[in-house]
């Protein structure tokens, strides 16, 4: 069985790159549009991992990361942040809140697909 991915962010070209990208590598991919979906999927889908943007509307990356681990039932979902503000306070605010990585847009694919797999434990 293949593992579960979310990947939300608000910018329809990077949603669907990202969506083939991962799919391409073997994941099961769901997808959310802002930040209050991808709490809602996180919750329903129980995604191994999300690719998360921090800026998007109604609730922020940084929001989402920061309800998810503090809700029991999924707080070991595991977290990599994506985004443009790429300034060390940003990271450090990211990383704080309980991401397990934080990549700045634009980033390589390939570098962004070993970082999953190094996460989900998949030979890189």
């Amino acid at each position: 069985m293949s593992q579960k991915i979310l990947i939300a962010d608000d910018e329809p070209n990077i949603l669907i790159s990202l969506e083939f990208l991962m799919k391409r590598e073997g994941y099961e991919v769901v997808v959310a549009r802002d930040g209050q979906e991808a709490l809602d999927a996180i919750l329903k889908e129980r995604p191994a991992l999300v690719l998360l943007d921090v800026m998007m509307p109604v609730k922020t990356g940084f929001d989402v990361c920061h309800e998810v681990r503090a809700h029991e039932a999924v707080r070991d979902t595991l977290i990599i942040m994506l985004t443009a503000k790429g300034r060390d306070t940003d990271v450090a605010k990211g990383l704080a809140l309980g991401a397990n990585a934080y990549m700045t847009k634009p980033f390589s694919t390939k570098e962004l697909v070993q970082k999953v797999r190094e996460l989900l434990g998949a030979p890189v």
